[in-house]
């Protein structure tokens, strides 16, 4: 098959995004791996491993024709369900910094919530679909915030606030997309609105999150709640716009919790700069492109669940490397999100491989229709 333009501003931009994020892997764990394990390279080996993983996924779904997948999204959607509630049951979830957000299978462990996305985006596109002509009725319309509720509840009570809010995004962005009306996209923005700040105001916890986030270095909260984003901040102020020099951080040692996880942008500015954040933001950005650019021809061959499914696809990666940008710098309340292909994590990276994976393959497709 030609590799053609879509496929340069996918590939190329990604190829530099995994190397780079195992760089920034590597820097910003050696010290907490080293406390940890003894073994400094720790979650740089196992980050390693995760990708490699994630690329052979990509290739599976590469050769797999987007057809089936949406014959099979239920399944998806089902197992991905399934995997949510086993979470709770006892000695099978493993709870990290009181959130129960893995099932450990031997020396891996498995995060629900990033599956979940992965077949939310299938099941709505195809639900899209077989819905079209009557996606504006109350019935049709109901049927898919059902189970947006279901697997609110499900995330939430993990409690994963930031992933419920990009699932929610996610829902709404590919209905809307589909066609749903003005009013059905008001009342389901209303809703979700008033669901997060319930879910805010009800939990001390992420109260205390989002007024420290109004002002991290006040005398009450920067030991407390504001002690990620005050160093965080720190840490890209100490960059500069060249930074300090790659492995020179000073925030990663022990200053900076998750320093290799949600907080890697800052580790990535400290290190790298002002100007290596911005490299990193365009390389996402030329992705975004060429995902938007295989969602619209899709669209122009009439291959409708492929376009939504591109189109999610371009939601979740966008959404979630602005709001883990977004926390980074101070713009947001701090949220446990990673940034996509670039944070440690393994099912993370093998979902956002996967997904990347299908994309291609659609592109492919489209290219001989």
């Amino acid at each position: 098959m030609k590799i053609g333009k879509n496929d340069i501003l996918i590939i190329l931009p990604l190829s530099v995004l995994l190397i780079l994020g195992l760089v920034m892997v590597t820097s910003s764990s050696i010290y907490i791996a080293d406390g940890m394990t003894s073994n400094p390279f720790h979650f740089a080996q196992r980050q390693t491993l995760f990708v490699s993983i994630g690329l052979i996924a990509m290739l599976i779904f590469l050769v797999l024709p987007s057809d089936f997948l949406y014959k099979t999204d239920w399944i998806f959607m089902l197992l991905s369900i399934l995997l949510l509630i086993i979470l709770f049951i006892p000695d099978i979830g493993t709870s990290v910094n009181g959130s129960i957000r893995w099932i450990r299978i031997g020396p891996i462990n498995v995060q629900p919530t990033e599956i979940c996305k992965f077949s939310l985006i299938l099941y709505i596109s195809g639900y899209s679909v077989r819905r079209m002509s009557e996606i504006n009725s109350l019935r049709s319309f109901l049927k898919p915030l059902i189970l947006l509720f279901i697997i609110s509840i499900l995330i939430m009570g993990q409690p994963d606030l930031g992933s419920t809010a990009i699932v929610c995004m996610l829902v709404v962005g590919i209905l809307f997309y589909a066609g749903i009306s003005f009013s059905q996209l008001t009342l389901l923005i209303l809703l979700i609105a008033l669901l997060g700040y319930l879910a805010i105001t009800t939990s001390p916890m992420r109260l205390a999150r989002v007024l420290a986030f109004t002002d991290p270095f006040a005398v009450d909260v920067v030991q407390k709640a504001g002690w990620q984003l005050s160093n965080s901040l720190i840490s890209i102020g100490q960059g500069g716009w060249l930074g300090v020099g790659l492995g020179n951080s000073f925030q990663k040692s022990f200053f900076l919790p998750e320093a290799h996880t949600d907080f890697i942008f800052a580790i990535l500015v400290e290190e790298l700069g002002i100007i290596g954040g911005l490299f990193l933001i365009i390389l996402f950005v030329i992705m975004l492109i060429g995902l938007m650019s295989v969602a619209f021809e899709s669209f122009k061959k009439g291959r409708l669940f492929q376009g939504y499914t591109v189109f999610g696809i371009f939601l979740l990666i966008s959404i979630q490397t602005l709001l883990n940008i977004g926390v980074n710098i101070g713009l947001l309340p701090t949220k446990g999100l990673t940034l996509p292909f670039i944070s440690y994590g393994g099912t993370s990276i093998i979902i956002m491989l996967s997904l990347i994976g299908i994309v291609l393959r659609i592109n492919n497709e489209n290219k001989i229709l």
